[in-house]
């Protein structure tokens, strides 16, 4: 078990037709695109329920609070995300949680399913040994990211590229952070991540996960994309 002064920060989006996933709403749809969108956040908050530290919701826009502070039952701190780019929320979420006493901060979004108690543990115990950690995604970027010391000028990183995981590497590390780096993940953007997911949660039991299997790969027999 891990450290309790870990704070979890969910970035999140509150799901909607036609808003987020919409590469994946490309191949499949934008009503199957929300369906699945529905799955990857109760998958989180399946993760967030397990939490033994503090968690924080940060839905995307102040008019989401109240929508936020209904998820898992009220239990969790919500801080909601300003304007800008993805960098500038985070800045502005992490220096709020830091002037109320947080130290340690990971934070997360809502769509990387394969994160499940090996990656979180392995997340919390490099953060004993380092200044900034990261979980680096297929794509080039990372599914989750903490730091013990702050951040740098995370606005003006390539936000959304395949350069994002190692810009954070060089950024921290210029600033002279020592950087640790936990297994690989991926995130879910597009139809081939579904298929991957046919593979990765098949024997996971969380009940969560177990439901969005069964949502994608239904998604994927109708779209013919599962062989």
């Amino acid at each position: 078990m891990f450290a309790k002064d870990i704070s979890l920060v969910i970035f999140c989006k509150r799901p909607a037709l036609g808003q987020g996933k919409q590469r994946l709403a490309a191949s499949v749809g934008q009503a199957a695109a929300l369906q699945v969108a529905e799955a990857l956040l109760d998958c989180v908050l399946e993760d967030a329920a397990l939490w033994p530290g503090p968690v924080v919701l940060s839905p995307a826009s102040e008019s989401d609070a109240e929508w936020a502070a209904g998820l898992g039952e009220g239990n969790y701190k919500v801080v909601p995300q300003s304007e800008g780019n993805l960098g500038t929320r985070i800045l502005r979420v992490d220096d709020q949680l830091r002037a109320e006493g947080h130290s340690r901060i990971i934070y997360i979004g809502s769509d990387a399913p394969e994160h499940n108690q090996d990656v979180y543990e392995q997340l919390a115990a490099l953060m004993s040994d380092y200044d900034v950690v990261l979980t680096p995604a297929a794509d080039g970027g990372v599914t989750a990211m903490g730091s013990a010391a702050g951040w740098g000028e995370l606005e003006v990183l390539p936000w959304s590229t395949d350069q994002l995981g190692e810009a954070l590497r060089q950024q921290a590390e210029a600033a002279g952070l020592s950087v640790g780096f936990a297994a690989g993940c991926y995130d879910v953007d597009q139809l081939s991540d579904l298929q991957r997911l046919q593979k990765t949660l098949r024997d996971d039991p969380r009940p969560a996960r177990q439901t969005l299997l069964r949502i994608t790969g239904q998604l994927l027999e109708e779209h013919d994309g599962w062989k």
